[in-house]
């Protein structure tokens, strides 16, 4: 009779248990809920996070029983980012992180097995702060070769100058933004030797940026992605300097350097990660010369996609114009670029798929 009982309530505990798997498997499925927990700047930024945010917004219209909040934290600070995420971990089947201060999520997604993780601009690290290269099976961590999309910037404004004095703004030397940085000023050269546009490069030295390892890296940094303040200034002491064409990579901050531009005359912008083209609107004129693209998006759309499928797979991913993640906006009112412009990028997008042009970054 003992083994008899012992039996039974085996098979209880066992059938409670599938059943409980089965519970939130198909909680998941028809109810998924998400998080995305974003910088400062928050998921209307006009920019890298509301890229992501739109991604998820296009999951959860195909999908309406699934629901997504907005989470904001408020510092930018890379711990209290992964307080921020250990917070809230056990409201959620997905949490989305935007940006490089959540690469020490590593250890808490261990911990929570049950939860999916979408890491967008950097890889997860480990309870040390080293880079876990194999990837966590629950994180599907990307990373972008900014570096492609910074290029094709560099390229138009050399292509595009009159003053030929040109320069890209930054937030902060994080990595996918020394890549942006680097990719724009090896296209500039690219277009100095290819084309002979002869342009200049201009930095303040004042503004330069310092990367995580601590080097100097140059370039035009604001400090920060939520500071228009600051952007304004940055931005219109590049103007004073005779740069007629300014690559934005800022996130929120880089709304200060359109205005900058907007207030100056015969003075243009280029977008990242989205198309920008309506932010540069300046009465009956437009200072947005054209964006060049980050595809987060569709990316991040791919993953929540897996999740409900059950196709997920972890890993560190790097994506780039092979996936048709980096590109430009050629679209008829939505830039403002030449025809020869468009050509000649267009020849560089393929150029760089088919391995001929690799621009310098990570």
């Amino acid at each position: 009779m003992k083994r008899v009982l012992t039996t039974v309530m085996c098979f209880f505990l066992a059938a409670t248990l599938l059943a409980g798997c089965r519970a939130r498997q198909n909680n998941t499925e028809a109810g998924m809920k998400i998080a995305i927990v974003s910088s400062p700047s928050g998921v209307d930024d006009g920019s890298f996070n509301e890229n992501i945010y739109n991604g998820i917004l296009s999951f959860v219209k195909e999908n309406p029983e699934a629901s997504v909040i907005p989470i904001r934290e408020e510092t930018g600070n890379a711990s209290a980012a992964v307080q921020t995420v250990a917070d809230i971990v056990a409201d959620y089947d997905v949490i989305v992180c935007c940006g490089y201060q959540f690469t020490g999520i590593g250890a808490l997604a261990r911990e929570n097995p049950n939860v999916k993780f979408i890491l967008v601009d950097s890889n997860p690290s480990d309870e040390s702060g080293k880079e876990i290269t194999n990837g966590v099976d629950n994180i599907y961590a990307m990373t972008f070769r900014e570096e492609e999309a910074g290029f094709l910037a560099g390229l138009t404004a050399a292509l595009e100058t009159k003053t030929g004095k040109v320069a890209v703004v930054n937030g902060i030397a994080f990595p996918s933004n020394v890549n942006y940085q680097q990719g724009f000023e090896t296209g500039v050269n690219y277009a100095n030797h290819q084309y002979s546009t002869k342009t200049q490069l201009i930095e303040l030295a004042s503004y330069a940026g310092i990367d995580s390892a601590g080097k100097n890296v140059g370039g035009n940094y604001i400090g920060n992605f939520s500071d228009e303040a600051t952007g304004k200034v940055v931005g219109k002491a590049l103007i004073d300097k005779g740069v007629d064409i300014l690559f934005v990579a800022a996130g929120a901050s880089g709304n200060g350097v359109l205005t900058a531009a907007k207030e100056a005359k015969n003075v243009f912008c280029i977008g990242s990660d989205v198309d920008q083209y309506d932010n540069g609107a300046n009465g009956s004129q437009n200072v947005m010369l054209t964006s060049v693209l980050k595809v987060m998006d569709m990316n991040v759309k791919k993953q929540l996609d897996a999740i409900k499928e059950g196709s997920f797979q972890g890993g560190n991913y790097l994506l780039g114009v092979e996936t048709d993640s980096a590109g430009f906006v050629s679209e008829e009112n939505r830039q403002q670029l030449s025809d020869s412009t468009i050509a000649k990028l267009n020849d560089a997008l393929e150029q760089m798929k088919s391995g001929d042009i690799v621009p310098s970054g990570r």
